[in-house]
């Protein structure tokens, strides 16, 4: 039985939304791409929006910098995420699933950066 709306979790409910947005583009647009191709432009709108984000924050250093607009910045966040989502989606991955790879990874990092993983090249030097 599908969850209700109101008792999903917070990253569930932006799986569900993005789905739904996804399915109408699809429908409304008559959009007919291979997982693949989806996964690749979702790739390319990411950088797109990543662009975007380093144009809100004074990355070109040969600039005079502009105040930079917090509500922009979060904004350009929000459309990283919004494609992200959908790649995730595309690659056939859901919240559960994104948030389990999560933690495994978060975990995987927080060893290598104490020297506790198999993985070669993050050994600690005894001090």
């Amino acid at each position: 039985m599908e969850k209700q709306f109101e008792e999903m979790e917070m990253l569930e409910r932006i799986f569900y939304m993005q789905n739904l947005f996804d399915s109408d583009l699809i429908k409304n647009r008559n959009l007919e791409f291979s997982k693949e191709e989806w996964i690749q432009k979702e790739v390319l709108a990411i950088v797109s929006e990543l662009a975007e984000l380093l144009a809100e924050v004074n990355f070109k250093w040969w600039k005079n910098p502009k105040p930079v607009n917090d509500d922009n910045v979060k904004d350009e966040l929000v459309d990283i995420l919004h494609f992200f989502t959908a790649a995730c989606i595309h690659s056939g991955m859901d919240a559960k699933e994104l948030y389990e790879r999560y933690m495994r990874k978060n975990k995987e990092n927080f060893d290598r950066q104490y020297g506790k993983s198999q993985k070669h090249g993050y050994e600690l030097d005894k001090m």
